[in-house]
């Protein structure tokens, strides 16, 4: 029990040290973080470590976009539905669990058919 109460209490100020980071961003950066921030945690499957990671690098890129000079959307694109999707493809969603499930279903009931 401890160790569990050890490890919410580091994640929980390992985050607000991670939202320190976006808050001294420009303004825009903020509001485009936050929202794909949002759009991630709806998709969000398992432990959310995956989301958190991806969060992450969303930070280093941003601060770097900060750094060059660059506008947000010039690092996002105008889609930046479509932006986030791309940084989800190798991550865990909710609907990951939905698809191995089909494709399981499928192979147990045909099985490796060429």
């Amino acid at each position: 029990m401890l160790n569990f109460l050890k490890k919410i209490i580091g994640d929980k100020k390992e985050y607000k040290m991670m939202m320190a980071r976006v808050e001294v961003m420009p303004k825009d950066y903020q509001f485009v973080f936050k929202k794909i921030q949002n759009y991630m945690w709806n998709h969000a499957g398992g432990d959310s470590m995956d989301m958190l990671k991806v969060q992450y690098d969303l930070i280093d890129l941003f601060e770097a976009g900060v750094a060059d000079g660059k506008r947000v959307l010039e690092i996002t694109g105008k889609d930046v539905a479509e932006f986030c999707d791309e940084l989800l493809l190798n991550t865990k969603t909710w609907t990951t669990g939905w698809h191995e499930k089909l494709n399981n279903e499928i192979k147990k009931k045909f099985g490796k058919e060429k």
